[in-house]
């Protein structure tokens, strides 16, 4: 250029770069957050270290940093992003109190399991279904609860057939119990016969797999990668296409029907359909939008079922001594009140197990949110908008504050618990509080909780009546399998079985 030196372009160059660089930086999430402690290296190329070292230990570095910094805010590095970790009661009834334009819990999930690819677009926006599950879903529970005993009883007989021997038969505990919870799951969502259908379980059973795993991949890569490699990963399309071929007759006639005698017609199936169908308005009353509710209410009574009645047989198995004082709580309660919902109300000992086992066997974070604007705790520390959040679940469960011995399992904690004077009502699984969050807390705790605990009850119960069970060559409990923020039960191990002595 005429009139400047040489290195005038070079240098202008080097300043604009610079310039771009320094904008950048103030305008990033590490500058935004430095004021929030991190656990692990916070530097730029570290970072990305620290976030692949939460692959595998994660709950180690959540509970490093609760110890350090219970009841404010820390951070760990992740896959693209930071995660503002919460602890102590106050925080968390901070989040309680948040409105949704604050902290969004929509926004949160739909980036933590990849919604758009992974269970459709529509769920993320537009929820319906989950009234739906919270509303008429729970209220029809005790009209319902016979049918999905039955179904229990039915899919055990048949996946784990000991009856007509002594002999003790080893199960894979896992898949056998996603078999039985997507039919005794499906018995209310759809009804016979269809609960029963070899090829239609199997859709819903691997697609509740595909879900999780390609979730987990997607949010393997930078934020800048992750609709690209969404889109080569989701398998949306194919399954709603696999489900509409079998529920679409269903929906169509039930549609039909609708129309020719309006919305109370005569013998119409109570079941999740009809539920849906009821509430549904405009695009959301087609087949397809229909079974796109099914199949992600599926996944989300399939998936954290499975896994928790699993972790509850492997307690059961580990720990022996608490079968008998179960068993004889069962006998009495049917014996007086029959298969009922109100039944499983009054199972304490029973309730008290399973929460245990929940209490222990907890992934690492849970009640995601999101920041949609600048948000400010009680404690005067402010988080900006972008920010992911999550509460610190595990070591909340584990605190000596709240829980005396946490590290152990006491099966019966919790109903030892609801025997001091006032606390008769509290302390049952589906309770909500503060050092209990594995439902969550607030409008957006758990909409399913109440089938999930009755489910569980009625399965535990179940097996209590019918089998004994231990662990293969008497071994110990199956270790958890740790990855990232979740918790899974060991997916090979096995339960054996044999008719109750």
């Amino acid at each position: 250029m005429q009139g400047y030196p040489p290195s005038f372009v070079p240098a202008v160059a080097v300043a604009l770069t610079l310039g771009y660089l320094v904008s950048r930086w103030f305008r990033s999430p590490t500058y935004k957050l430095k004021h929030i402690p991190t656990v692990g290296s916070s530097g730029l190329i570290a970072s990305y270290s620290e976030a692949l070292r939460f692959f595998r230990h994660g709950r180690e570095m959540v509970q490093e940093g609760y110890t350090k910094y219970y009841g404010t805010p820390f951070k760990v590095s992740m896959m693209g992003r930071y995660m503002v970790i919460i602890s102590g009661p106050e925080m968390i009834e901070d989040i309680r109190r948040s409105s949704d334009e604050q902290l969004s819990f929509r926004d949160a999930v739909a980036e933590t399991i990849q919604t758009d690819y992974m269970l459709g677009k529509e769920v993320r926006v537009d929820p319906f279904h989950i009234a739906v599950v919270r509303s008429p879903m729970t209220r029809n529970l005790g009209v319902r609860f016979p049918e999905i005993k039955d179904e229990i009883t039915t899919a055990f007989s048949e996946l784990i057939p000991v009856m007509h021997t002594k002999e003790w038969t080893s199960v894979p505990a896992l898949r056998t119990v996603m078999q039985i919870v997507c039919r005794s799951s499906n018995r209310l969502f759809v009804g016979l016969p269809l609960c029963r259908n070899p090829d239609y379980r199997k859709i819903q059973e691997q697609f509740t797999i595909d879900v999780f795993q390609g979730a987990q991949v997607i949010n393997m890569y930078p934020p800048f990668l992750r609709p690209i490699v969404g889109k080569l990963l989701t398998k949306v399309p194919m399954n709603i296409k696999k489900v509409v071929d079998h529920i679409g007759p269903i929906i169509q006639e039930r549609l039909d029907k609708d129309k020719q005698f309006g919305p109370d017609w005569q013998d119409k199936p109570n079941d999740l359909i009809s539920w849906l169908l009821d509430e549904a308005e405009g695009p959301q009353r087609t087949i397809r939008d229909v079974a796109i509710r099914l199949l992600s209410i599926n996944f989300a009574a399939i998936h954290t079922t499975s896994n928790a009645f699993t972790h509850v047989l492997y307690d059961l198995a580990a720990y022996p001594e608490y079968v008998k004082p179960m068993r004889e709580e069962v006998e009495t309660v049917i014996e007086a009140e029959g298969w009922t919902k109100v039944s499983m109300g009054k199972m304490r000992k029973v309730d008290s197990f399973i929460k245990e086992s929940q209490r222990l066997a907890i992934g690492v974070l849970s009640m995601n949110r999101k920041a949609l604007k600048d948000f400010t705790f009680s404690n005067g520390v402010t988080v900006p908008a972008g920010t992911h959040m999550a509460v610190a679940t595990y070591s909340t469960h584990v605190d000596e504050t709240s829980y005396v011995n946490p590290d152990k399992f006491e099966g019966f904690r919790f109903a030892e618990m609801r025997e001091e004077e006032g606390e008769s009502t509290k302390h049952q699984m589906v309770s909500l509080s503060h050092d209990y969050v594995t439902f969550g807390t607030g409008r957006h705790a758990c909409p399913g909780r109440f089938f999930a605990v009755n489910e569980l009850k009625a399965m535990l119960a179940h097996v209590l009546l019918t089998y004994d069970v231990k662990l293969p060559n008497d071994g110990p409990r199956p270790e958890n399998v740790w990855f990232q923020a979740g918790c899974a039960p060991n997916p090979t191990a096995h339960v054996m079985f044999r008719k109750r002595a």
